[in-house]
């Protein structure tokens, strides 16, 4: 076979590879409902099987298409070896220079760009190729799919290292690249991948911050606390927070107090309270999900490895992860310090002791406390979770706790007023 014959089968092998290559990136990019717009009749059957089928088709092609870049790769350095001498290093470097310079420019980038420019062109001749290739060359690819994972250390994949969440992420990140997707909508989809990652101890709200109530308090105890707090549903306790014995709802106490007015002082909140659903912490926030939408539960209590009290999660808390931070209408970002008239001041629940000292002109040492912010100095001082209506006197300023923001409804804010000062009196 002359020189410029051996070329040319070259050449042609490399373009069936090229073409392939193209076929791999349409066939791995179309969808479903692609397909049923694309496809008609017994045709549509068929892709259908491409589609159900996808990591199957991609690596018949991947397969025919290493196999004609190996014989080019082949054939070119046979030629170049026998014009300089079988060991020469020219021959050598030659052909492997030129090879290197044409897959990459034929196989690598432009067929993958073809390939996603003309999606549905190339599926509509690609799928019978590939469906063609299968019947013949399928169970060859199998079994060397068998071997490559038999040899490789780790679990393999059952069909070939070929659809992978990973690769999806990747194609999600194209999309919205593209534009095809917003921002917000591939930060979305990841979350739903990293959702299976997340565990309950990440997304709960931590013991620390829980608002919780004595199974001794009578129901308007307890209606008034759900009132100031904001929440609909507090866990009761017992002796202390690791022993939570149940929940009660807002709703509950409304419905008792409502149709009986003598309940609110003489009945308590264990009478009315519901089961409380546990959780380890260690449970994964997907499972978490799906187990609270089937036990039509909103709330949870979470427990660490020792059986004591971690933190409580909500359905809302696991959405959070998904969607990102849920606000309502009552969320406003305030600034960490706000003079008032009568010389008062609203500042930040989370404003630190030290520059609270400077502002109010008062004596108090963060490190003496043990606490870093206005919330902590709170929860030292009066025993329990800041909630709004929450007050303390220090150094002759009356600090009240103001109405929580956001769905957990966390005190933003603290009305700070000299005592004997008309705005205290408010």
């Amino acid at each position: 076979m002359s020189s410029w014959a051996v070329i040319a089968v070259a050449a042609l092998l490399i373009v069936i590879g090229g073409v392939l290559v193209a076929f791999e990136t349409a066939i791995g990019r179309v969808s479903a409902t692609r397909v049923d717009d694309l496809f008609h009749g017994r045709r549509r059957e068929r892709m259908q099987r491409v589609i159900d089928d996808r990591a199957l088709y991609v690596s018949v092609l991947l397969f025919v298409r290493q196999a004609c870049t190996a014989l080019a790769i082949v054939l070119v350095a046979n030629e170049f070896a026998s014009r300089l001498g079988i060991l020469h290093w020219g021959a050598v470097l030659g052909a492997a220079g030129t090879m290197l310079l044409v897959t990459f420019l034929v196989l690598g980038v432009a067929p993958r760009t073809l390939g996603r420019q003309h999606v549905d062109a190339y599926v509509r001749v690609g799928a019978p190729v590939a469906l063609a290739l299968a019947t013949l060359l399928g169970p060859v690819t199998r079994l060397l799919i068998m071997i490559g994972n038999a040899v490789t250390p780790g679990r393999g994949f059952r069909e070939g290292p070929f659809a992978t969440a990973a690769e999806l992420r990747e194609l999600v990140d194209v999309a919205e690249a593209s534009q095809v997707i917003q921002d917000d909508e591939r930060r979305m989809i990841h979350s739903v991948f990293e959702l299976g990652e997340t565990i309950a101890r990440e997304v709960m709200v931590p013991r620390t911050e829980m608002v919780w109530i004595e199974r001794s308090k009578t129901l308007r105890q307890a209606l008034s606390l759900g009132l100031r707090s904001g929440y609909s549903r507090i866990p009761v306790i017992g002796d202390d927070a690791d022993d939570v014995l149940g929940i009660v709802y807002l709703k509950d106490l409304v419905g008792r107090v409502y149709e009986h007015r003598d309940a609110e002082s003489q009945e308590r909140v264990e009478s009315i309270m519901r089961p409380a659903v546990f959780v380890p912490d260690s449970k994964r926030a997907d499972e978490l999900l799906r187990d609270m939408q089937a036990a039509r539960t909103h709330i949870a209590i979470v427990v660490d490895e020792y059986g004591g009290t971690a933190g409580l999660v909500t359905i809302e808390d696991v959405l959070e992860e998904i969607v990102g931070e849920i606000t309502d209408e009552y969320d406003t970002a305030a600034p960490e310090v706000e003079p008032l008239p009568n010389g008062a001041f609203r500042v930040s629940a989370r404003l630190h002791l030290d520059d609270l000292a400077d502002l109010l002109d008062i004596e108090i040492d963060a490190e003496e406390e043990g606490v870093d912010t206005l919330a902590g100095l709170f929860g030292k001082r009066i025993g329990r979770v800041l909630i709004p209506g929450s007050e303390m006197t220090i150094d002759g300023w009356h600090l009240v706790a103001e109405p929580g923001l956001g769905r957990r409804k966390k005190v933003g804010s603290v009305l700070a007023t000299r005592t004997g000062d008309d705005g205290a009196e408010a």
